[in-house]
């Protein structure tokens, strides 16, 4: 569960420390408020990828953390466990510069975006307002099918076979093309490959020279500031020693009848020499033991540009030197490995086609099964937000050509009208149908997550009145199995919440910030009339603001 979000310096927010708990929580506030603010930074801790752009105006870096409760998520535990990081909390940051780059860390420990993305997927789900969008695409219908089928290993490793066979069946072809062109590959890839070798591009070896290029650059700056520090602490004619010398002198001459009034001022000069003394002496240890290496920093520039270099030869990122190295590498053995073995690798591959289409059949199989119970309940979904005769079914049909997810195509169809057999959501659906579709279907997908925390974002667009109502009910009753939090225009839905958050805009001659706070009763009420009526709150917009928050309340007892 999120139990907090702190923002500082990301678009128009200066900072901001956010607490959330569970159940339903709404986030609300005008359009331009800053709404879309709040799960960008959230996103950005779950590996969403940065940009210079983020960066509030002004400020040198954003830095965004999100804390979260994982006391009873074991996927995340083992997740932290297996990387040996602490498992009693979960910390995500991120930290964006002005110039584009960012770090990220867990647990206080340094860790890549994608790790970021990987520990993220455990933590949270995000269904957003482009959603029905995404249900033109039938790519997306599978997805939730499989979501609702909870078999993301079995697929994941189905896509795992059939790399392997299509991988295999490519190096099989290639080794039984004719023998010069065979040659003339062999020699290529060892070119390459003595290239790569003559590199020796270690482990972790790229960070390591650019933080060390980073240091070696701003040593020289260092030791000057350091020099004059020293200088100016010595026993030179304007040195500090020197003239706290002179004052200890010239009150050593003051007669003794005055000399107790000044012995306390005559004893702290006596110490800061002392202390005098110590910086001086650290600030020369500091200039002695260290050392300018200009050729060790030429080295550095001279290396990194190597890598560089060898990178843009071969048309990839230098941190993906390493796996071409390791590709080039198994290819070039595999050519030189003769075609001995070209009989061994057709019954490998023979093995391959049956394990895959083995492991197709049975999740086709799951998803035959699981498709009519996911129809029934978006269908009850449907009628619950007012579309009580459309019919809603999931057509699983066979493809003939393998793919990486299996055998089968999935297109979610509806009947608006009765008497109307299914047709493809592309083809029927006009767009306010299409939102509450779609909203039935992430209230299914959301009833089957095992994530803790659910995220909404403006899934109520193209609905209104009475539907509004239903939907925020729907969200609530999630909202008592996980935490969820839903980004909201509609009144209707924020009064269904149990906690409301509220995000505003302020503006002055000079800076543009963002605001966020949790609104008790009378806020609410205040809220509510705003959403219902406008910024002039009347006396019957309040009234009725209050009745519906009431009325959402109590009906949720």
């Amino acid at each position: 569960m999120l139990i907090q979000l702190a923002i500082r310096d990301f678009a128009i927010v200066d900072t901001l420390d956010l607490e959330f708990h569970a159940g339903m929580t709404a986030i609300t506030g005008e359009t331009g408020a800053g709404k879309s603010i709040l799960l960008g930074a959230l996103g950005l801790c779950l590996g969403e990828r940065a940009d210079a752009g983020g960066v509030r105006h002004g400020a040198e870096r954003a830095d965004l953390s999100a804390r979260f409760d994982i006391a009873e998520r074991e996927e995340a535990k083992s997740w932290l466990s297996a990387r040996e990081l602490p498992t009693d909390d979960c910390l995500l940051r991120r930290v964006v510069t002005a110039s584009g780059r960012s770090k990220a860390w867990i647990n206080g420990q340094p860790c890549t975006i994608a790790d970021l993305r990987e520990l993220g997927e455990c933590l949270i789900d995000v269904h957003s307002q482009h959603a029905h969008q995404a249900l033109l695409n039938e790519e997306t219908h599978r997805r939730l099918l499989d979501d609702a089928a909870g078999h993301h290993q079995a697929v994941a490793e189905l896509g795992d076979l059939h790399r392997q066979w299509h991988t295999l069946r490519r190096q099989y072809r290639e080794r039984s093309e004719n023998d010069e062109e065979r040659q003339a590959k062999r020699q290529l890839l060892r070119y390459q490959v003595e290239e790569l070798d003559q590199l020796d591009l270690q482990p972790d070896e790229l960070e390591s020279l650019e933080q060390e290029q980073e240091t070696l650059a701003h040593v020289e700056e260092s030791l000057q500031e350091a020099q004059f520090a020293a200088d100016s602490c010595d026993h030179d004619e304007n040195g500090a020693l020197t003239l706290l010398l002179q004052a200890t002198t010239r009150l050593g001459r003051v007669p003794g009848s005055d000399r107790g009034s000044l012995a306390e001022a005559l004893g702290m000069l006596n110490e800061a020499q002392i202390q005098l003394e110590e910086a001086a002496r650290e600030l020369h240890h500091y200039v002695e033991s260290t050392e300018l290496d200009p050729q060790r920093l030429a080295w550095v520039d001279e290396r990194l540009s190597e890598i560089h270099r060898v990178a843009r030869k071969h048309h990839v990122m230098p941190e993906e030197l390493a796996g071409l190295h390791r590709q080039l590498t198994d290819e070039l053995a595999m050519l030189d490995s003769g075609d001995d073995d070209l009989e061994s690798m057709r019954a490998r591959l023979d093995e391959l086609r049956q394990q895959y289409r083995d492991a197709a059949k049975r999740i086709s199989d799951t998803r035959q099964r699981t498709a009519t119970v996911f129809a029934q309940q978006v269908q009850e979904q449907l009628a619950f937000l007012g579309m009580d005769k459309a019919r809603f079914a999931v057509d699983v049909t066979p493809l003939e050509t393998p793919q990486p997810h299996g055998m089968d195509r999935v297109s979610l169809q509806i009947s608006a009208n009765p008497g109307q057999p299914p047709k493809p959501l592309t083809k029927v659906a006009s767009g306010g149908e299409l939102s509450r579709v779609s909203l039935a279907i992430q209230v299914v997908a959301a009833s089957h997550s095992t994530l803790a925390t659910l995220v909404f974002d403006e899934v109520d667009v193209g609905i209104s009145g009475a539907t509004a109502e239903i939907v925020g009910q729907l969200l609530r009753r999630l909202g008592s199995d996980a935490q969820v939090m839903t980004v909201t225009h509609l009144p209707q839905v924020a009064a269904q919440a149990h906690q409301h958050l509220h995000i505003e805009k302020r503006s002055s001659e000079d800076a543009t910030h963002t605001q966020m706070s949790q609104l008790d009763d009378a806020g609410r009420v205040r809220e509510l009339a705003r959403m219902l009526g406008g910024v002039k709150l009347s006396n019957q917009t309040l009234a009725h603001a209050r009745e519906m928050l009431a009325a959402s309340q109590s009906s949720a007892h």
